[in-house]
């Protein structure tokens, strides 16, 4: 069996802002964009890596969810706990320095972690906290 990721999908509450976090605070391009409103679909991702991509989709759209789990997401995705992803630079301190000066919500600063791997966090306009490690 030979398996490779393609996409990963994120949670919106605003898709407006996060297609603009997305594009222009972390340079992914917009591969396709469909829906209208906050049923907004929005697939991005590296303009080097066609091959992968992030879909940014309305959180809850299942029918079959209840009203009480609604409310937990909603309540995850305000505390920063319902998703998050790890993104890999080859130049932390430059890519930091980018993403700060466009206005990223930063949660850390790079730090060496103690399990070995140098990063940074920050969150998406959704509350998703977004891990970016120092290639080696």
């Amino acid at each position: 069996m030979e398996l490779t990721i393609s996409t990963v999908a994120l949670p919106h509450r605003d898709p407006e802002a996060s297609l603009a976090f997305f594009r222009d605070v972390l340079g992914f391009e917009v591969r396709q964009d469909v829906g209208g409103g906050t049923m907004r679909w929005i697939t991005v991702g590296p303009p080097q890596r066609a091959d992968v991509s992030i879909l940014l989709a309305p959180p809850v759209t299942d029918p079959g969810v209840t009203e009480e789990e609604r409310r937990v997401i909603t309540e995850m995705m305000a505390k920063g706990t319902y998703g998050w992803i790890l993104l890999a630079t080859p130049d932390l301190d430059a890519t930091f320095a980018q993403v700060r000066s466009a206005g990223a919500d930063v949660i850390q600063e790079p730090t060496e972690q103690p399990y070995g791997m140098r990063d940074c966090a920050l969150r998406d306009p959704a509350g998703t906290t977004i891990r970016i490690q120092e290639l080696r």
